[in-house]
């Protein structure tokens, strides 16, 4: 029987991904040949409607990749929506608050609760009853609850942050945070990479997976892997193919005697 992605990340495994902005039909099937465990499907800064959406999940899951969706905001009720459409990871972008967190806990791993009954649930001024825990633990089987922590302030919160109970995973946006940090796009600045380091021992120090998302350099995701992050999310489609097709572009042109077109950086960042 194939292991769940989470099964993977509550086991320590390395787990290997990429982020998908394209609807193309072909894209699913290609990717799938990479051998990757998950599709990082951002519903944040990528203009994808809920059908898109939900038809990314329904493609990649029946492939036997696990879909990852981060919604736009931290909703529970995008959440849950995103669940329906498919998604097994659920990340909340730009999370700073332990109540944003449980909110995320409970559209992941208690829907179809919700309101009053639900929060009594999480908060612990009811206990559950057996039968209810049985039925939440099957219905949500396999989600994965995932923080995007990428502030300054979640960085100062972050040991309460982590100890909701719940959460299995957290992804860095190297953007924002850097952005927050004072060091707009400085990923090679001491203080940033501090504070990435800091992440990361926290997070493992709690027994949650980790990753970072990078558009850059394989080597980025080395450097981070040997601080102890064990979540893979390697750059994005667009990326990927303007990186590949201007260095072979400019390696077709430099043997035809061509100067190389202006503008065309193989480096790309989201």
């Amino acid at each position: 029987m194939d292991i769940s992605l989470l099964e993977k990340l509550k086991n320590g495994a390395n787990v290997y991904g990429t982020c998908i902005t394209s609807t193309g039909p072909m894209w699913p099937a290609a990717v799938r040949k990479t051998g990757v465990d998950f599709v990082f499907i951002d519903t944040e800064h990528v203009p994808l409607g809920r059908t898109e959406m939900a038809t990314l999940c329904q493609q990649f899951g029946h492939l036997g990749i696990t879909p990852v969706v981060r919604i736009p905001c931290p909703d529970p009720y995008l959440a849950c929506q995103a669940i329906d459409a498919g998604a097994k990871g659920i990340v909340a972008p730009y999370l700073e608050s332990t109540a944003q967190i449980t909110e995320l806990v409970g559209a992941t791993k208690y829907r179809p609760l919700k309101g009053e009954v639900l929060q009594n649930y999480l908060s612990g001024a009811l206990p559950m009853p057996a039968h209810m825990q049985e039925y939440v633990g099957r219905y949500n089987a396999g989600n994965i609850c995932i923080a995007n922590i990428e502030s300054v302030p979640a960085m100062d919160n972050l040991d309460a942050l982590l100890s909701v109970p719940g959460l299995d995973a957290v992804f860095i946006g190297p953007h924002d945070l850097s952005v927050s940090l004072g060091l707009p796009e400085q990923y090679d600045h001491p203080e940033f990479e501090k504070a990435v380091s800091y992440i990361i021992r926290t997070t493992r120090a709690k027994g949650l997976a980790i990753g970072i998302h990078f558009s850059l350099e394989p080597e980025r995701q080395i450097q981070w892997m040997k601080e102890g992050a064990n979540i893979v999310v390697h750059s994005f489609d667009v990326a990927l193919f303007v990186q590949k097709l201007n260095a072979d572009l400019n390696q077709i042109k430099a043997a035809a005697g061509d100067v190389p077109a202006a503008g065309s950086d193989s480096s790309m960042v989201v």
